[in-house]
């Protein structure tokens, strides 16, 4: 199975079915930090939604159009990241993830984004990465901000979130075989 120890304390891993009840329990259990920014809270009601999540996931993986990992903080499940699509003929990885409150301010996801991005040059052969976060989300806009990502604009009403519409910020990051992500002192 896809898995990799970024740090002594942080690892990702492949999503499988099999994480979808701690999973499924951090969800829940962050539902009101999450909803301030994720629109499908509503539709994660059981674990049983987040295993057919997990599968469907599974299916991009197979086919080469997508990554989902599931974050690991000290052996626990912390969050998940990886490309929400891969756009294969331009060479486009999209990026999306999130991480439960309690994880959060770690430096966690700035590690794990930054194995993303070698990834998506080593292994999906992307020429480009791009994070797309809503306008206000500033803790989500620091990861491509502290990671040398150039920003590229706002996209007006982007997202419907909760009957309100969101800007969202597009930032990328274009790679090469010399590109590397910033290099950031995680605290």
């Amino acid at each position: 199975m896809f898995s990799r120890q970024l740090s002594d304390d942080i690892a990702i891993s492949l999503s499988i079915p099999q994480f979808a009840d701690e999973l499924f329990a951090l969800t829940d259990r962050n539902r009101a930090f999450l909803k301030q920014w994720l629109p499908w809270l509503d539709g994660t009601t059981s674990a049983k939604d987040t295993r057919s999540f997990l599968m469907h996931q599974l299916g991009l993986f197979a086919r080469g159009e997508g990554l989902h990992v599931t974050i690991f903080y000290k052996g626990a499940i912390a969050g998940v990241a990886g490309f929400n699509s891969i756009d294969r003929a331009n060479g486009i990885a999209y990026v999306g993830y999130w991480l439960g409150n309690e994880y959060t301010g770690k430096g966690i996801m700035t590690v794990v984004v930054r194995d993303l991005i070698t990834i998506a040059r080593d292994f999906c052969g992307a020429q480009r990465v791009d994070i797309r976060c809503a306008t206000g989300n500033k803790r989500s806009r620091a990861i491509p901000e502290r990671l040398g990502f150039t920003h590229e604009g706002t996209l007006r009403r982007a997202e419907r979130l909760y009957g309100a519409w969101v800007d969202h910020e597009v930032y990328a990051l274009l790679l090469d075989s010399e590109a590397r992500p910033a290099a950031t002192q995680v605290v």
